[in-house]
Order: structure tokens, then sequence, then C-alpha cells
């Protein structure tokens, strides 16, 4: 049986590649989420994708991910440094979480270096545009390889 991980972009993402690119570089998400697919392929894994810009609906997703996904990679966007909610959806969830951002967020604005949700997560990974993703993605399907060995 795949391993089958929920992939949450949050809010603006769907602007990727319009969006200051300066910061963000020339991507789409529609890009990511294809890269996202081919390496999930590779790797055995399923990936189920959604994109919102409701912090509400984020939490709705990760509360009901238990029992379907074995794991979350997760960008919070702008929630990453204001979302109690999330952070605490992600706890509640007791499944595994990886946090990716393109943009390097150590680096950026004062309120941007905070991050409210990765201490609820495995770890964090940033500044290396959508490989970001793709390295979040490997991350969290080799922990499930070392937990099945």
């Amino acid at each position: 049986m795949p391993c089958r991980i929920l992939v949450l972009h949050g809010p603006n993402l769907n602007l990727l590649g319009k969006r200051e690119p300066e910061v963000y570089g020339t991507v789409t998400l529609e890009e990511i989420n294809r890269d996202l697919n081919a390496e999930a392929v590779q790797s055995g894994a399923e990936l189920q994708i959604l994109q919102s810009n409701y912090e509400g609906e984020i939490v709705d997703q990760i509360g009901k991910a238990n029992g379907q996904f074995q794991g979350i990679l997760i960008n919070p966007a702008a929630y990453t440094h204001t979302s109690v909610a999330i952070r605490d959806a992600l706890i509640a969830s007791n499944l595994p979480a990886v946090e990716v951002h393109l943009s390097n967020i150590a680096k950026r604005e004062d309120f941007r270096q905070i991050s409210l949700t990765a201490p609820a997560c495995l770890g964090q990974i940033s500044g290396f545009g959508k490989e970001s993703y793709l390295l979040g993605l490997q991350a969290l399907i080799r922990f499930f390889q070392s937990k099945a060995s």
C-alpha cells in the first residue's frame, strides 16, 4: 500500500509565477504540483494536493487527515507567522509533517522570521524555491521508510 501524503499550499500560492518573482521566482503552483506528483510516483507515494486562501479550510483539511494520510507536507505561507489554529491542528492530527517555504524566511522581514507552525512539524525546509517542496517530500518519504525498517 502506498504512503499517502496530504500536500497543503497556503494563501496566495495560487499566484506563484506572477507574484513577486524576485522573492518567489517564476515557477507556478501547477509546475510545483506536477513535479511533486512525479517525485511521489517515483517514490511509491500517493499525494492529495490542495491550495486554500482560507485558514479554516486548511485547519479542516488537517483535522480530517488522520486515518486518510500518513503525513503532511505544508507551506502555510503567510499563516506560518500568524496561525495558532494551524499549529494546533498539526499537533492534534498526530501526523508527521514537514513545513516548506520557497524563500528563506530567516532572511526576510522580522515578522516573517518566526514560524508558529514549524514546532509542530518534523522539520522545515526553506530557501530553495521549488526544490524546498521536493526536498520536503523526500524527507517525509525517507522518514516513513526509516520507520518501516
